[in-house]
């Protein structure tokens, strides 16, 4: 099982490598601004085989519905 520290670090440097440093911080301040259910987003997708920026777009999206 990796650890949680590894995991966040995975995670950031996939959003910096897909998104660059700016989107990336505000994919970040997007998700953490208001109370949000990845989960159940997640789940809700059609296609898992969504690249990370679709993704991306498509929280923000939710975020503001």
């Amino acid at each position: 099982m990796r650890t949680d520290t590894l995991v966040k670090s995975e995670g950031m440097q996939t959003l910096l490598d897909n998104l660059g440093r700016v989107d990336a911080e505000r994919f970040i301040s997007l998700i953490i601004r208001e109370p949000f259910d990845y989960s159940a987003w997640r789940s809700s997708l059609q296609n898992e085989n969504i690249s990370l920026r679709e993704l991306s777009r498509q929280a923000m999206a939710e975020y503001k519905a």
